[in-house]
């Protein structure tokens, strides 16, 4: 079935990754009577600079899915039947305003996600907690960006994704990429490192697989999955001995120097290199390369954040930032790679169970009292902090939560211990989830209300330098289909809240995000609809229309109340989880070039899915030997919480005591069956990158 729309050419930007490229998709009639296919290219801009990469050139393919939901559907005797909108909205608040009255306003949960827009994102969270009352709402991007944003808070006082701009990564003369595979999951930001190697940049790869990333380093170290907070602890021992600071940049600008200094001491090094699996000589030679470099960054992404201690091991790579004093001056700096398409923004403005809009946190008075003067309701009236988005399923499994509205997520396969959430969402009164497509989170649900594509929802969405873009709506709304916001809309009027609701455009939305981000840390008041046609983006914190944005934070002094950063205690412990007798290997896991997130969309794009069809293990020859498992065979991979079943792939060039899958599929191929809900005690992060794990063929 094709879509019924104006086949015209239309200027977009890419629903994916954190990059945000523009591009443009034009029709290309083809041979076939009344057949057209499409031509997507990049256009020019800051970010990418005109780049795509596969995922970009073939999302038009989920857009034009035969499987996008174009009706209400609802479920009666245990099958999905056509609904009006009428009557599925009518039933979803019905079913809420029984539940709340019996059971509190607290019985219904809101679970968002990273790809919705900003004005999506924030109507989310002031629907939580103006048209339901319910302090429980939380997102799927507490997966994914919660360490490093904890751990910048912490440290810098602010988080950004970066804390410069793109374009400086070539000036770079030393870059450590921790965790990161940018190759595959941001490719088009790979020239920039290029660039930087050509200009004489000493790259390191901190990661257990030889992955595309890998292979542009000088230097790559193969660190057990869990110990990434030990081994950057070592690097700093080695530079704080030997006299590799910068003594001005720390007397003057931060604090704690002297207690992270101590705890150092505790430190054997001897003990590091057992723990981490990597050798002494290398992890000098990389303390070395960063803390001599005139000028450096840091990259981190989910294989160092996705642990029990991300936050701590975040930290630690801020630490080693902060004692070289390479941040806030040109070519120096940190970088947490976001994953998804507005994991930036998404967690700026009110959809995390803590967080109110411009980064105000809920639980501060003078932040409740900005907002809710903004939204015309008694500061006493917000209802207070809820729990991360794991948490919410183990309240969902103990039933205290009765009800679960899901936007833009498909958290029966993206939360840890996925057996245990499948479970728990079964357990529930009543589940709504508005998607694009019947996800296997939607299949489970009592109503499924369908939205609009990124071809068709305008919006902005701040990528990963903190830099705030405007993607225009290319062509109108499918069948019925309707914005995420208008969904809220209609049924915050239907709960009797029309009045805090009587949006009728995204701008609408985004001109009071930006009054209730005013004065936050995350400022978009001087950023709008017009500026960012004409000038393609504004860097926040923006506070009026008459300042250019920010693009490189830190240049004077950081965002505490005294200006200075904090260092961190390193981190001395090894790996939450460990391997054992019964379960000997670490399973660690990732991304794939041609998925994003739980593949919902791009496993409905034809020449996507065809490129890796199923997911897969892979395991070192070596060690599948030793299991008696061949390559191609099919195999289960069992934890202490569950199993999975894929097929193995042979990878010389991964740790023998660690096995990888991805995280893009569902069912019996879930990878999340068999991870650790193990949460950081900071940031309510899930230990997702570290299991022990036994394998066996079947």
């Amino acid at each position: 079935m094709k879509l019924d729309w104006k086949a015209e050419s239309m200027d977009t930007q890419c629903p994916f990754c954190s990059v945000q490229c523009k591009m443009t998709v034009k029709p290309q009639p083809g041979a076939a009577a009344g057949a057209m296919d499409y031509i997507t290219e990049g256009r020019m801009n800051a970010a990418s600079e005109g780049r795509l990469c596969v995922k970009g050139m073939n999302a038009i393919q989920h857009a034009e899915s035969p499987e996008r939901l174009l009706t209400p559907m609802v479920k009666s005797n245990g099958r999905f039947v056509r609904a009006s909108w009428e009557e599925a909205l009518d039933r979803i608040v019905s079913r809420w305003q029984a539940i709340r009255e019996e059971n509190g306003n607290d019985a219904v949960g809101v679970y968002g996600g990273g790809s919705l827009t900003n004005e999506s994102a924030y109507l989310l969270g002031k629907f939580a907690r103006i048209a339901l009352g319910t302090r429980y709402i939380d997102y799927n991007g507490r997966f994914c960006m919660s360490a490093a944003a904890s751990a910048g808070v912490k440290t810098f006082g602010v988080d950004r994704g970066l804390t410069n701009r793109l374009d400086e990564i070539p000036l770079a003369k030393c870059i450590i990429l921790a965790g990161t595979n940018i190759a595959e999951c941001q490719p088009t930001l790979m020239p920039y490192f290029t660039k930087a190697r050509d200009n004489g940049a000493f790259m390191i790869v901190i990661d257990p697989r030889e992955t595309a990333t890998a292979e542009l380093a000088d230097l790559h170290l193969k660190v057990k999955p869990g110990t990434d907070a030990v081994l950057v602890s070592a690097m700093l021992k080695m530079i704080v001995d030997e006299g590799w600071i910068d003594e001005a940049f720390i007397r003057e600008r931060t604090n704690g120097f002297e207690h992270m200094k101590e705890k150092l001491g505790e430190l054997r090094l001897d003990d590091c290199a057992k723990v981490t699996g990597v050798e002494l000589r290398d992890i000098r030679k990389a303390a070395a390369a960063y803390a001599l470099a005139e000028t450096g960054m840091i990259f981190t992404a989910r294989g160092v954040e996705q642990h029990a201690d991300g936050h701590m091991a975040v930290r630690n790579y801020l630490n080693m930032a902060l004692v070289c004093g390479k941040i806030g001056r040109e070519g120096c700096g940190y970088g947490a790679v976001t994953g998804q398409g507005n994991g930036q923004g998404g967690r700026e403005h009110g959809q995390k169970a803590d967080q109110l809009p411009g980064y105000r946190l809920i639980e501060n008075e003078r932040d409740r009292a900005a907002v809710a003067a903004v939204w015309g309701v008694p500061a006493e009236e917000l209802p207070g902090k809820g729990v991360s988005a794991y948490e919410m399923m183990e309240l969902v499994h103990k039933r205290d939560i009765r009800s679960l509205f899901v936007m833009g997520s498909n958290p029966v396969v993206s939360n840890p211990q996925a057996g245990f959430v499948e479970e728990g969402l079964k357990r529930l009164d009543f589940l709504v989830v508005a998607d694009m497509f019947m996800s296997e989170t939607a299949a489970m649900a009592d109503v499924v209300l369908p939205v609009t594509s990124y071809l068709e929802n305008e919006g902005t969405l701040t990528n990963l330098e903190g830099r705030v873009l405007l993607r225009e709506a290319g062509r109108p709304a499918p069948g019925e289909a309707r914005h995420d916001w208008q969904i809220l809309c209609e049924l915050a009027s239907r709960l009797d809240k029309a009045p805090y609701f009587s949006f009728d455009s995204a701008e609408a939305i985004f001109n009071e995000l930006r009054a209730a981000s005013r004065g936050g840390a995350a400022d978009y008041y001087g950023i709008t609809y017009e500026r960012l046609r004409r000038e393609e983006g504004v860097y926040w914190p923006c506070p009026d229309e008459n300042h250019p944005g920010t693009p490189r934070l830190f240049a004077d002094k950081f965002a505490h109340a005294d200006g200075r950063a904090v260092f961190a205690e390193p981190v001395l412990q090894p790996a939450a989880e460990q391997a054992c007798d019964d379960y000997p290997l670490i399973l660690t896991n990732g991304r794939l070039l041609p998925h994003y997130l739980t593949g919902v969309q791009t496993r409905r794009s034809p020449r996507l899915a065809a490129r890796e069809m199923v997911n897969s293990l892979e395991i070192h020859p070596g060690t599948a030997r030793r299991y008696g498992i061949e390559d191609g065979a099919l195999v289960e991979v069992r934890s202490k919480r569950g199993a999975f079943v894929v097929r193995c792939r042979y990878r010389p060039d991964i740790r023998e005591d660690t096995v990888f899958s991805a995280m893009h599929w569902g069912g019996m191929q879930n990878v999340n069956l068999a991870t650790n809900p193990k949460l950081d005690p900071f940031c309510r992060m899930p230990d997702f990158k570290a299991s022990a794990v036994a394998v066996r063929p079947l």
